[in-house]
């Protein structure tokens, strides 16, 4: 089978309505921010410093730790 065919199957075996529109609007979001929806609102400053942000990521030494982040953002984590 192929990718299509067991999506399409997998949606078949889904009984909830309600999850069943959760899981079409999430695709849709997804799909609208593949083609570029997102990167095409940003400046030219912005889609530089989310490059530049990108690249560095790769970098270990500029990552934080999980436990750091959610100290450091804890206030709107409640």
């Amino acid at each position: 089978m192929n990718i299509k065919e067991d999506f399409h199957h997998l949606i078949d075996t889904i009984d909830d309505e309600q999850l069943l529109k959760s899981y079409y609007q999430l695709i849709q979001q997804l799909n609208a921010n593949q083609t570029g929806h997102l990167w095409n609102n940003l400046n030219e400053a912005e889609k530089q410093e989310l490059l530049i942000a990108y690249d560095e990521s790769f970098d270990n030494a500029n990552l934080l730790p999980h436990d750091e982040v959610k100290q450091m953002h804890k206030k709107w984590l409640k």
